[in-house]
């Protein structure tokens, strides 16, 4: 018996030994949270989405872009088609020395006149690091037929935005549009549009339309939408690989009680440098968009089709991009 208790080990002179420290529970994170991004304009709500439809255009087309300078580039451009937009016109685009991002000058001034006089004019400037305002204006048969300005003020987390269209204070005729989005968590970005227009040639004087918009974005895809009384506007967006890209887009007309579906895809082969846009709708549409790249030349071949089954019309556009 007295040889188990020599063979016991002793206890410290301190007292028991001091318990291991508790975990801290799952849930507790000591890493800060990532602030919040701005959420850009209401605009570029379903740009991911609309980017990968194809911009078909009909018959033949050349384009010549020439760069003058740093700050100023002119082109030239012929259409040649059955529609209104065929012949010749001259574009130009001054980027100013206000460096904001690498990416980014300002102001912007750019636009396009044809040999009758019709022009085409915007102007972009940055006029505080967080206001922007952008100025369009389109002049037909020597008449201002649309003119807009828009003011977007970037917050940490938010993007308001005022739009003010066709204006006319002898008739008291014009368009008023209010944006709002943001930012409720990394993933998440909420906001809303109020569209009112006055006039006399609207019902009743005036019209107010109020619109709800999200969008929810998760790795390499996302989720957009816009409801209101005038319709539902929904676009997803996935990235399926580096050459593969996906878009849908649901769009419906409260008033004209239709509803159409697009399918649309964008194929990137970096190293033949060939890029093919489709897409497919439900009014039995087909369109397509190919642009290959013709290596050493600075020139651009581009194939456009697209196909009505039920209307049974064709359309084929072949172009050429030089500079």
């Amino acid at each position: 018996m007295g040889n188990v208790l020599a063979a016991s080990k002793p206890i410290a002179a301190g007292g028991l030994p001091p318990l291991p420290a508790e975990p801290l529970p799952a849930a507790v994170s000591l890493e800060p949270e990532k602030p919040l991004d701005n959420p850009g304009t209401m605009e570029e709500l379903h740009k991911k989405c609309k980017d990968v439809m194809p911009a078909n255009f009909e018959g033949a087309k050349l384009m010549i872009n020439k760069g003058l300078s740093n700050h100023f580039q002119v082109s030239h451009t012929i259409n040649l088609n059955s529609s209104n937009t065929s012949g010749y016109r001259f574009g130009a685009t001054y980027v100013g020395t206000k460096q904001i991002s690498p990416n980014e000058a300002f102001p912007v001034i750019l636009g396009d006149i044809d040999p009758a006089g019709n022009l085409n004019a915007n102007i972009i400037h940055q006029l505080a690091p967080n206001v922007r305002c952008k100025f369009a204006s389109q002049i037909q048969n020597n008449k201002v037929t649309a003119a807009q300005l828009s003011t977007d003020v970037k917050g940490p987390d938010y993007t308001a935005s005022f739009t003010v269209g066709n204006p006319n204070i002898i008739n008291e005729s014009g368009v008023l549009v209010a944006h709002y989005l943001q930012s409720v968590t990394n993933r998440l970005a909420l906001g809303g549009e109020l569209a009112y227009q006055y006039g006399s040639q609207v019902p009743g004087g005036q019209i107010a339309i109020i619109s709800a918009a999200a969008r929810y974005t998760s790795g390499l895809s996302s989720w957009s939408g816009t409801i209101g009384l005038a319709g539902v506007h929904l676009c997803y967006y996935q990235k399926a690989s580096d050459q593969l890209q996906l878009g849908v887009e649901v769009e419906t007309n409260f008033r004209m009680q239709e509803a159409v579906a697009t399918l649309g895809y964008q194929i990137d082969l970096p190293k033949s440098e060939l890029v093919f846009r489709g897409m497919v709708d439900t009014n039995w549409s087909v369109a397509a968009v190919l642009e290959k790249k013709l290596q050493p030349l600075p020139f651009t071949f581009a194939l456009s089709g697209i196909l009505n089954h039920t209307k049974n019309q064709f359309r084929l556009g072949c172009g050429l991009i030089i500079g």
